[in-house]
């Protein structure tokens, strides 16, 4: 199969005839195989029923149906584990991506070898609250992940490889830097291409301001999981050492000033008048927690099941062909040994 295409929706039910007939349009066109994934998530406008009647049209168009809303992540990957094309385009439901990208995405995975193409929608028709802020994300996104050229993160619409998405989870709202776990993964040949941004036509919005909170959030976690997923003692362990040193060295110059102007014949005040004692006890406290949350990661790491789990990416391995023992180097070769031919009558 050519292509799969996976739209995960929610209350899109106005929006999927027209989907499902453009996105057919442009397949038959171009001569593609195909099969189109509707990702239903927990809808309550009877978005399944108009799937289930688009099917029952077309066997092409398939969908799966959570039992709730889970979110556009747990969607994209049910979308992935079923998916069968060589190349996978994702789509919003809202008909503010194009169908008529898809040949160009196809072809950037299949000609350019490309892993993994995300759409860019350079001109977009959103208020100034979504499109500033969607700026800000995206030039932090780029900063910590390392993939530089790509502008939106978030675009719905992107094209990969098949074995991209047999090799990534995504999982609670990842779907915002499915680029970052595709590198992380080692699929490095990341692209862009520049889409056409479609004005709404039905409904509205289902997210709100809170997704860059939690982007951020989400974003930081990724960093973490690349940098540190394997090896928390690094991260952990640095930090707490640092912080009780600190403040093993200031609760010295503490007892030092107290003892100095002791002897000295000046005035002083017992230690633990001083805030900087509590403060530098407080530095020690952390940073002993910090070094024992880096081993207990540690010891959770080295009993999970993923700690030595890579990603290989190609295998020569052929055998070689065996040699004959050196005892048997020497030995004469035998003619073999006749067998008398024996036959049985037949009833």
């Amino acid at each position: 199969m050519d292509i799969s295409v996976v739209v995960p929706l929610f209350n899109e039910a106005e929006s999927l005839p027209e989907l499902a007939e453009w996105i057919e349009r442009v397949m038959e066109e171009n001569g593609f195989s195909y099969e189109v994934l509707f990702i239903n998530d927990g809808s309550t406008d009877g978005s399944w029923q108009v799937i289930k009647g688009l099917h029952d049209r077309n066997p092409r168009l398939k969908g799966i149906s959570f039992r709730r809303n889970y979110g556009k992540s747990p969607a994209l990957n049910t979308g992935f584990e079923r998916a069968q094309g060589n190349v996978i385009i994702t789509m919003d439901a809202d008909l503010q991506d194009s169908p008529d990208e898809i040949p160009a995405l196809y072809h950037m995975i299949t000609d350019e070898g490309y892993d993994l193409v995300s759409g860019w929608k350079k001109k977009r028709y959103d208020p100034l609250s979504k499109t500033i802020p969607t700026k800000l994300f995206n030039a932090t996104a780029r900063r910590v992940s390392g993939i530089h050229n790509l502008h939106d993160f978030n675009c719905g619409l992107k094209a990969y490889r098949r074995e991209v998405v047999k090799h990534i989870e995504v999982y609670g709202d990842m779907h915002r830097y499915v680029p970052y776990l595709a590198k992380n993964a080692g699929f490095t040949r990341i692209g862009e291409k520049e889409v056409k941004h479609q004005a709404r036509k039905y409904g509205s919005t289902k997210f709100g301001l809170d997704r860059f909170v939690n982007g951020y959030l989400d974003l930081v976690t990724l960093w973490f999981q690349a940098k540190f997923g394997v090896k928390p003692m690094h991260f952990f362990g640095l930090l707490g050492s640092l912080m009780f040193l600190l403040g093993f060295i200031a609760v010295i110059v503490v007892g030092g000033l107290k003892l100095y102007n002791m002897y000295s014949g000046n005035s002083y005040r017992l230690v633990t008048e001083s805030p900087y004692f509590y403060l530098s006890l407080t530095s020690m406290i952390l940073g002993t927690q910090l070094f024992l949350t880096g081993f207990l990661g540690e010891l959770i790491i080295r009993h999970s099941n993923d700690r030595n789990h890579y990603e290989i990416n190609e295998e020569v391995m052929a055998d070689a062909p065996a040699l004959p023992s050196r005892e048997h180097v020497d030995e004469p070769i035998t003619a073999p040994v006749a067998r008398e031919q024996v036959t049985v009558p037949t009833a």
